[in-house]
């Protein structure tokens, strides 16, 4: 399986393009985007993760949908994924506004992907090393 980020762009250029501020992990649990079109009409779309980390994630739709870059999203992990090993805790218990910041779009050999930043307080992201940190 090939990662789109690896699909599109020479990286030698720019070694720091591929780092991440959070580790993601590989993950396939079943999600559902809701968004408001130019319109103002609330949309919908299923999804199912690709790799998950606690700021964010990578998806493919069931279905190819109209999203331009940077459009506010609610992120929501269905039911049955909720207790999916690995999942972060910020996805766990509903929705989670996040930005759409990149849009692969569907070929015969994939599906249409979106490349989503989960719009999360870092306080909560940096509570737990700031106890092990005061522990240490």
């Amino acid at each position: 399986m090939k990662h789109s980020w690896t699909e599109t762009a020479d990286h030698s250029a720019n070694p720091r393009s591929t780092e991440r501020a959070a580790g993601r992990r590989g993950l396939t649990v079943p999600a559902r985007l809701t968004w408001k079109d130019q319109r103002g009409t609330a949309r919908f779309a299923s999804v199912v993760t690709c790799d998950i980390s606690e700021i964010g994630a990578f998806v493919e739709c069931h279905s190819p949908v109209s999203i331009p870059l940077y459009r506010l999203v609610q992120f929501q992990i269905e039911a049955p994924g909720r207790d999916a090993e690995g999942l972060p805790a910020t996805l766990r218990n509903g929705r989670v506004l996040a930005a759409v910041y990149r849009v692969r779009p569907a070929r015969p050999s994939a599906r249409q992907g979106l490349a989503l930043r989960l719009m999360v307080d870092p306080k909560r992201l940096i509570t737990a090393p700031a106890e092990v940190r005061a522990t240490a």
